[in-house]
């Protein structure tokens, strides 16, 4: 300072020093460091956004095609229905007066065999066990039990009302009677 012109800048501050200047270069680093990061960081968040809106279209689609399959599995069972509906419209457009029992009976017939074969079609199947066969409570419902000499303890009967599978899944146990097994001695 002494001997100093004070027009004369100071050497030390004109000059930056070897770690100034390093200070100064890793400062520049680090400001691109962060410029890089951030520029990450905001494509990473468009990123996850339009994933976010991917993700509720799909799901809004997903809905909307289950909407669709359930209608058109509703229409397409109810125009096989209307099928057997039309048959029975067409039996009780019959005159009582002129037709017998039997045809009346023979109509009825034709009309559940239509309506199981539509069954069928949509893979439902009916459980009609017969008497003395073997009891599955997954398949059978015991309603009563009734003795029957001609049926083995613990076996079916009598089945009271048929039950059906879709598939292989029940859908309605058939409901059965079946014989009691003996009482154990005491």
């Amino acid at each position: 300072m002494f001997g100093k012109k004070p027009h004369e800048p100071d050497s030390a501050a004109a000059a930056p020093s070897g770690a100034d200047s390093a200070a100064a270069a890793a400062g520049g680093d680090l400001a691109a460091q962060i410029a890089a990061l951030t520029a990450e960081r905001d494509d990473l968040n468009q990123k996850y956004l339009r994933a976010l809106a991917d993700s509720h279209n799909l799901g809004r689609r997903a809905a909307a095609n289950e909407r669709e399959a359930k209608q058109q599995g509703i229409t397409s069972v109810a125009l096989n229905v209307l099928t057997v509906l039309d048959h029975f419209d067409l039996a009780l457009s019959q005159d009582p007066a002129t037709a017998s029992a039997e045809q009346i009976m023979a109509g009825v017939r034709v009309i559940r065999d239509e309506l199981m074969r539509v069954l069928q079609n949509y893979d439902v199947t009916p459980i009609q066990p017969a008497p003395n066969d073997e009891f599955d409570p997954n398949r059978h419902q015991a309603v009563v039990q009734q003795p029957s000499e001609a049926v083995e303890p613990g076996r079916i009967v009598a089945t009271l009302k048929v039950g059906y599978m879709l598939g292989d899944r029940v859908i309605r146990p058939a409901m059965v009677s079946i014989r009691p097994k003996p009482e154990p001695s005491t």
